[in-house]
């Protein structure tokens, strides 16, 4: 069965990036010329997917406008014969009907925000992206969705060991290629409590029957509804797996991780790379 839909919870208050994130949503912010929620959505239409479901809050109307048209945009750019920006604009839209939009009322957890999406996605897998987790080089999604046979299914990588309380942890099983079996799922614990040091990033293939678990999720880690202990309870009703992906991450939802994403993006320019080389060479 193909993946058809994506969910991007998009619903966060971004308060690591204060005062930036006060009136733009942190999913709104640049790398390079492009924002993040792009990147999420560029890389699911390369994995095929076919309906895009934003989970917003309140002020992310941002998110709205930037994948619809802008007519008074488009004109000027037509009147003065910019074309390859026209192009960059016009690029990015998607056919109507494709994308929606539920807003989440209050910022609840990951697993809350998924859930929010329920009845938009109805009674087929769906996949989800956080746009936070931006990776350079092949389309995680895309992998993941050619490896998908079924199940549920998580983006992994492995991490220091030390750091395995900001992130979901997974106890894993048999490894087959670049999937691994996954065994069990814990959400940030304390490297002395880790089952192992392989994180889960923020691409997943899910059931629809984590939707029925969310529904009756109690608040976990950080007093939010976590999505991985919704899925620590799907092991066993049918195949799991975790899938390490051949990109690079970079964790946008950190200042340091932001930064390092606009270098490598911008060094993978043909017109910024040499420039920046020069400068970072100057500089250091």
């Amino acid at each position: 069965m193909k993946i058809r839909k994506a969910i991007f919870p998009v619903g966060g208050l971004g308060t690591r990036f204060l005062p930036a994130t006060k009136a733009l949503p942190k999913e709104m912010l640049p790398v390079v010329d492009k924002p993040l929620i792009q990147y999420a959505v560029e890389e699911a239409a390369e994995a095929g997917i076919e309906e895009y479901i934003f989970v917003t809050g309140r002020n992310k109307s941002a998110i709205e406008d930037h994948f619809d048209h802008s007519t008074e945009l488009e004109t000027l750019l037509h009147i003065k014969s910019k074309s390859e920006a026209l192009l960059a604009v016009q690029e990015m839209m998607k056919p109507p009907g494709s994308i929606s939009y539920v807003r989440q009322q209050e910022p609840a957890g990951l697993g809350h925000a998924v859930w929010c999406a329920r009845n938009i996605v109805a009674n087929e897998p769906v996949s989800i992206l956080l746009a936070d987790d931006l990776i350079l080089g092949k389309p995680a999604l895309k992998e993941m969705c050619e490896a998908w046979k079924g199940g549920n299914m998580v983006a992994t990588m492995k991490v220091d060991p030390e750091k395995t309380a900001s992130y979901g942890i997974i106890t894993p099983g048999k490894t087959f290629g670049n999937l691994v079996e996954v065994h069990g799922l814990v959400e940030k614990p304390k490297p002395k409590d880790a089952p192992s040091a392989i994180a889960i990033v923020g691409r997943y293939i899910i059931q629809p029957s984590v939707f029925t678990t969310l529904s009756t999720q109690s608040k976990g880690a950080g007093g939010e509804i976590q999505l991985t202990d919704a899925l620590s309870e799907e092991i066993g009703k049918a195949p799991f797996f975790g899938y390490h992906f051949s990109g690079k991450r970079f964790d946008c939802g950190s200042k340091l991780g932001f930064v390092q994403a606009n270098i490598a993006f911008a060094l993978q320019r043909d017109d910024l790379k040499r420039p920046l080389q020069n400068w970072i060479k100057n500089q250091f």
